[in-house]
């Protein structure tokens, strides 16, 4: 047996109340941003919005009709800004205010008179349906800028609320939603409104998960990454090459930035350190997304580029090796002039020993004169067997 209408906005109002309060209760502790300060108080007016429904011909109709929908379009305002804030986007407070206000006032001077509820039910419903839809938006742009997979639930969460309140106002404008008031005989509202509770309650929880996939995804980029330059660490490096392993050979550059030592003597750690990110800033700007930018540590980095012809890479090297020429000359003041010995090496083999024959490569570099690049050929024997 269906639940009545007026016991499924209890149902629905209790429930946002008891999710609103769990989540601003976990902003209270202080361990998170300000979405859940929202996304918790979005849950708060849209409970007591539905509980103020739910007392409709029991409450004055100020209450029930004007006070109770506007709380409601207040709360899936404050849904929409807390998904936004979730995604680090600057919200316009007057903005949203004016939002509501507007939006409210058809409620209390249109829809308070004694006329049908269908153009009231019809007005919200395409509303709720539109923020649903700006919140589904969100949710997208951020499965594609942060690769976070449990946007894909909002999405799927939001989207039925969207498709039943635009079904809802369809309805509603069509005269089929029942009698001559909103809880006056079983319709298919009830139908409507219980699936709707259903996945209000379920995509209260949607944040959360993308939350917990946001940390877990930065733990693993700290635990990958170096924190001075962005670049990955040998952790990181090792973890990139294991995905790169059975593909096609791939060409290893060992760089190592010339006269560095000298340089942090003479102008310090921080000049250093600038040097070091911007390295890596000239190195990522000419790879593009061909390859992987990895620090060694001290002054030594590791690029790793998918497989291209020896003559290729070597070119590649000299235009690392010319950009990073000409960034040091905009660098003013500087009493010592960093520049680049790089050593290649290209095959399948396993990473360390890559690295070796390109280290060899390196300290050939430097014994010619630095500033240079070296290509560290295949031994004959392996070339042989790999034949």
């Amino acid at each position: 047996m269906v639940l009545d209408l007026r016991t499924i906005y209890v149902v629905c109002g209790f429930a946002c109340l008891v999710l609103g309060c769990v989540q601003l209760l976990a902003f209270a502790t202080g361990r998170f941003e300000r979405w859940p300060l929202w996304w918790g108080g979005s849950n708060v007016l849209l409970g007591l919005g539905s509980l103020g429904v739910a007392l409709r011909d029991i409450a004055p109709d100020f209450i029930t009709v004007g006070v109770a929908n506007s709380l409601t379009l207040a709360g899936y305002v404050a849904l929409l800004a807390a998904i936004k804030i979730f995604a680090g986007k600057p919200i316009d407070l007057r903005g949203y205010a004016a939002v509501i206000a507007i939006g409210s006032l058809p409620l209390f001077l249109v829809f308070d008179d004694g006329a049908s509820y269908l153009p009231r039910i019809a007005y919200l419903s395409f509303i709720f349906s539109f923020c649903d839809l700006a919140i589904m938006r969100e949710g997208y742009r951020l499965v594609r800028r942060e690769t976070l997979a449990s946007g894909w639930i909002l999405v799927g969460l939001f989207a039925p609320t969207s498709l039943i309140f635009a079904g809802r106002a369809t309805l509603a404008l069509l005269g089929r939603l029942g009698g001559d008031g909103l809880f006056d005989k079983p319709s298919g509202d009830q139908w409507l409104a219980l699936t709707a509770a259903v996945f209000i309650c379920l995509r209260g929880i949607t944040i959360v998960l993308m939350a917990s996939e946001r940390n877990r995804n930065k733990l693993i980029e700290l635990a990958h990454h170096d924190p001075l330059t962005g670049a990955m660490n040998r952790s990181g490096l090792a973890s990139a090459y294991t995905r790169l392993a059975g593909r096609l050979p791939v060409a290893v550059f060992l760089i190592d930035i010339d006269h560095f030592k000298t340089l942090n003597d003479s102008h310090g750690h921080a000049v250093g350190d600038r040097i070091l990110s911007l390295f890596v800033q000239v190195a990522k700007s000419q790879l593009g997304v061909r390859g992987i930018v990895a620090r060694q540590g001290g002054d030594e980095f590791v690029l790793v580029v998918e497989y291209t012809a020896a003559d290729e890479a070597v070119r590649l090297a000299q235009r690392i090796r010319a950009a990073f020429a000409d960034a040091m000359s905009r660098e003013s003041d500087l009493q010592v002039s960093p520049t680049l010995s790089i050593g290649i090496a290209e095959g399948r083999n396993s990473l360390e020993r890559l690295l070796e024959r390109a280290d060899e490569a390196v300290y050939r570099a430097k014994r010619n004169g630095r500033d240079r690049v070296e290509f560290q050929t295949q031994p004959k024997e392996a070339v042989e067997k790999a034949a």
